[in-house]
């Protein structure tokens, strides 16, 4: 595996990258090459391999490499096309199509935690070997499917490209192309809407809806609909009150739940589909530390404080999908030493941790947050994690564990550290109890962050800066920058998201308010000279050091 000689006509010189970068990454940069060139393929990869020293493989050297996906999982390659393999030497190579993405190998290396290889192949050999490698990943699961029949387990639906194409129906095509698109999108919802002229369907990435479909025909919609409800085992003659209920899939190789809701609308029904990919939500909590959280120093020193706390109450609170339980998960594996016995109770268990009990609530049999809250306090447990506080009884029973010896993490929906206050007066919890318990108080939110790949500077419009209630005097040193949109972040101009948080430390003066009932102005004056710093300013923070948008800032927190 060497790289090859080729004749320097067919090399490819700096203006022609460039061109073919104009172009855009991946295929089209590719095909624009290969053109400009004007030579088949495999005298292509020659000279891509010549031209960027790189060794080449045709299908025959990809198929002796052994896949290694414990280290680069399946999906990731399959998204950027790239496969991480050993030879029989043991060496690992990293075989990718495109040389002209210079963050591959950046985006690479936190997968690789080892020294590897580089090589080129054809593209077309490329996605080729990745589907053979996915027939084999089904081929296994096979077997796991006869074994779990025997078992009386619940069925799961495959769902690979192949059978996406294979498949003559044209309703069973495009629900499943939706959901395999949207799992590699990343998405977290799939919203389905029937409009007057059709279906609309919508991704929730990175906590922002985006339209990316329009299917015509008001037939065409409710059979689709008719089609998840089938999978959710739901009543398909049922068109007029709400219905809920869940799935499974499996892609390349893993399951993935998911949880459907169905709404009677105006033009038809509407389905919500909640994408939970374990799989991928352990990839991602794998290692997982407060600090790649992106929480500021004294953040991560208030957290670390409240979780080492001997007993007491650590809330942390905000909207759905504000990553309250990823926050919890990575501090209780910070202080996961195996020297305490540490249960949580959650609805559902997103990722296992190891070494900790995780109960999972099971309404249907009569396993709420409350009862197993009870059961879990009679299981010698030294550190205990409410995944949510939904009703006074379990808030009861969390303020008595918290006083009784115990550390609490918990969560509560509320907009900001002062509303949970309110929240547990009104589920009838005694202040004192209540002070008496809790040590400290988190609400956080997500933030989009800017896009690496094209981001740029710019300049705020004066209404902006007006709407935002900044003064342009005072942010003239600021280093706005913002997104244009390109491939990478399919347009939006963002691409991931940074956590952002306030935190209140109770003090006696904060107790004695809170006990007296004091007005909520009252608090936050206390709060302010106890250093509570609000999320509007930390938000503020990530826009005067050009990682965020002034307009994704006021998306997510109050002006005021």
């Amino acid at each position: 595996m060497s790289p090859e000689n080729v004749s320097p006509a067919a090399r490819i010189d700096h203006a022609l990258v460039r061109a073919a970068r104009a172009h855009g990454r991946g295929a089209a940069g590719l095909a624009y090459l290969q053109e400009a060139l004007a030579l088949p393929a495999p005298e292509f990869l020659r000279a891509l391999g010549a031209s960027f020293a790189l060794p080449t493989l045709d299908m025959a050297a990809l198929r002796a490499l052994r896949p290694a996906f414990e280290l680069l999982p399946f999906n990731q390659a399959l998204a950027r096309e790239c496969v991480a393999g050993r030879s029989d030497d043991g060496t690992l190579w990293l075989v990718f199509a495109d040389p002209l993405d210079d963050h591959l190998t950046d985006w690479a290396e936190q997968f690789l935690r080892e020294d590897y290889r580089s090589a080129l192949a054809l593209r077309e050999d490329l996605l080729a070997w990745l589907h053979l490698l996915e027939g084999d990943l089904k081929a296994m699961d096979g077997v796991l499917d006869d074994t779990q029949g025997a078992l009386g387990q619940e069925w799961v639906e495959e769902i690979s490209l192949a059978a996406i194409g294979a498949d003559d129906s044209p309703v069973v095509r495009l629900t499943h192309s939706t959901l395999y698109d949207a799992v590699s999108s990343g998405a977290s919802d799939i919203h389905l809407e029937n409009q007057p002229a059709g279906l609309l369907v919508k991704y929730r990435i990175d906590g922002v809806l985006t339209q990316v479909a329009q299917v015509p025909g008001r037939e065409m919609a409710e059979q689709v609909i008719s089609r998840v409800k089938v999978m959710a085992e739901l009543d398909i003659a049922e068109r007029r009150v709400p219905q809920d209920g869940r799935f499974k899939v499996r892609m390349r190789a893993r399951e993935i739940d998911l949880r459907v809701s169905i709404m009677p609308g105006v033009f038809g029904e509407d389905a919500v589909l909640r994408i939970l990919d374990r799989r991928q939500l352990a990839d991602e909590l794998q290692g997982i530390t407060l600090e790649r959280l992106g929480f500021s120093a004294s953040l991560l020193a208030g957290i670390r404080r409240l979780s080492r706390e001997p007993y007491g109450m650590f809330l942390v609170t905000g909207p759905t999908g504000s990553g309250k339980t990823t926050t919890l998960y990575a501090a209780i594996s910070e202080i996961n030493t195996g020297r305490d016995k540490i249960i949580t109770i959650e609805d559902p268990v997103e990722y296992q941790l190891d070494g900790v009990l995780q109960i999972p609530v099971n309404e249907k049999k009569g396993l709420t947050f409350a009862r197993g809250l009870r059961s879990i306090l009679r299981h010698d447990p030294d550190k205990i994690m409410v995944g949510e506080i939904r009703d006074a009884e379990t808030a009861q029973i969390a303020v008595q564990s918290a006083l009784t010896g115990h550390l609490v993490f918990t969560t509560v929906h509320a907009n900001n550290v002062f509303d949970v206050i309110g929240r547990f007066m009104h589920m009838g919890v005694d202040p004192y109890n209540f002070v008496a318990a809790l040590n400290g108080i988190m609400a956080q939110r997500l933030v989009r962050v800017n896009c690496p790949h094209c981001a740029a500077p710019c300049s705020p419009a004066p209404d902006l800066l007006a709407h935002s209630g900044l003064d342009p005097d005072a942010v003239a040193d600021w280093r706005f920058h913002a997104g244009a949109g390109c491939g990478h972040c399919r347009g939006s101009g963002y691409r991931g998201r940074k956590a952002i948080a306030e935190m209140m430390l109770l003090n006696d003066e904060l107790r004695e308010l809170i006990v007296a009932r004091a007005t909520i102005r009252a608090v936050k004056e206390a709060a302010g000279r106890a250093g509570v710093r609000p999320l509007r300013a930390a938000a503020l923070d990530l826009v005067r050091n050009g990682e965020t948008t002034l307009e994704e800032v006021n998306r997510v927190t109050f002006v005021g």
